[in-house]
């Protein structure tokens, strides 16, 4: 794939509509021609139907793309089952995270990992990052593909990169401040413990001269009380972004920091209400459907991510993209019914991070009887639960059980953090 300008970036940012349209629908068309019949998945899931699309309202006939079907077996070595070309054209490796189910091992060719390079370029121009920068990648650089495609694309754009896998958290603050970096690329939950380290170690984020944090791998860096939390410990600019292995690094933060933008023009985003089933409209509680534009060494079409969005296409900024409020809300398969009223942990978050003296917490879903109940284990400074459970009520309208733990007992986490326990499945 070309290297893109930042004059280009900005005219895919300002397409009408129409041209944008014209523009999805030439490249989901070339990416069909280039991968059938040779991709055994897809050309099976499509055969009978009429290609290629004469518009992008034909996309509807395609059948979805579930996570499940793409899990290869033990025997092909956990290969996704979407791969297009042999495996000796494949050049990188990575493993989902297998937070929900069994990993799966997902391929790119060299042309497809400079396709991830160029979609995160939007990404750092959002974060206003050029050669100056000095880029800290606080991630340790296993098989889950986390920040390395944005290691890359630090590179790409002439900047110093330091990676940090292997460091303790109190090595990397040291490293922070030994390199001088100005941008760190984590999750908004190692953002955070960082912050509580430091403050143990007595180091002042606030000084450290770090301008921006790059946030990725779950929802906080739009979520206003996580986001203004991670800003206030650190004295730095918040830049959320969204991306799956399976998928590609697809959504950026706007200038404004009230939502993340689909970027449509390496994606084609669609949305399914929750309440209907059907196409969602403006600003309705929905699931992103996903195809990628470009990824043709393992693409996937009209792909089911499970994230809860609320799509806003009447939006009055510099960029035309589809424009998600709030960032991702929620997964699909963590919403709970508790008495009538829809809840999603990330819900509960937004009102626990309220609270500047929980320093962490774990949530609990259980099943008694036919009912959805939840628990909050709390680490409090002020050792006050009832005032948290006072405000999860007033503020969910429902009766939360709030327990407080000894400090340091709850597990702390350098990836995506894993507060949620959910015990209804059995």
């Amino acid at each position: 794939m070309e290297p893109t300008t930042p004059q280009q970036r900005e005219t895919y940012r300002c397409h009408s509509p129409e041209n944008l349209a014209e523009y999805q629908l030439s490249k989901l068309n070339a990416m069909l021609a280039e991968i059938l019949p040779q991709n055994g998945f897809y050309a099976e899931k499509f055969a009978g139907l009429k290609l290629p699309l004469t518009s992008l309202e034909e996309l509807s006939q395609l059948p979805f793309t579930f996570k499940e079907e793409l899990i290869g077996s033990h025997e092909s070595g956990d290969l996704a089952n979407n791969r297009t070309y042999d495996l000796d054209q494949y050049v990188r490796f990575h493993r989902t995270s297998g937070t929900r189910g069994r990993p799966m091992v997902v391929l790119d060719t060299e042309t497809d990992w400079q396709w991830w390079i160029e979609a995160w370029q939007y990404v750092l121009d959002v974060a206003e990052v050029d050669s100056t920068d000095r880029c800290f990648f606080a991630f340790s650089f296993g098989p889950f593909v986390g920040f390395w495609s944005a290691f890359d694309a630090a590179t790409h754009r002439g900047c110093l990169a330091i990676p940090s896998g292997g460091l303790s958290t109190t090595g990397r603050l040291e490293l922070i401040q030994h390199s001088r970096a100005t941008v760190v690329f984590c999750t908004p939950t190692y953002a955070l413990h960082m912050a509580e380290v430091a403050q143990q170690n007595h180091t002042h984020l606030d000084e450290l001269g770090v301008r921006c944090l790059i946030l990725a791998g779950e929802p906080g860096g739009s979520i206003p009380e996580i986001r203004d939390r991670i800003q206030s410990a650190w004295n730095a600019k918040v830049i959320d972004h969204s991306g799956a292995t399976e998928v590609g690094p697809w959504g950026f933060s706007d200038a404004d920091q009230t939502g993340v933008y689909v970027n449509e023009a390496y994606f084609l985003p669609e949305f399914i209400s929750v309440d209907t089933g059907t196409s969602a409209a403006e600003g309705e509680l929905s699931e992103l459907i996903i195809t990628t534009l470009g990824r043709n060494g393992s693409p996937v079409i009209r792909y089911r991510t499970g994230d809860l969005v609320k799509p806003c296409w009447n939006t009055a900024g510099r960029c035309n993209f589809v424009l998600l409020e709030g960032g991702v809300l929620g997964r699909a398969d963590d919403m709970m019914i508790i008495r009538g009223v829809n809840v999603f942990p990330t819900s509960i978050e937004q009102i626990l991070r309220g609270f500047p003296e929980v320093i962490e917490y774990r949530l609990t879903a259980v099943k008694r009887g036919e009912m959805d109940a939840i628990s909050v284990e709390v680490e409090d400074r002020k050792q006050e639960p009832e005032r948290i459970a006072q405000e999860l009520q007033l503020r969910l309208g429902l009766k939360v059980e709030v327990k407080l733990v000894e400090a340091g007992t709850l597990p702390r986490f350098e990836g995506k953090g894993r507060r949620f326990i959910d015990s209804r499945k059995g």
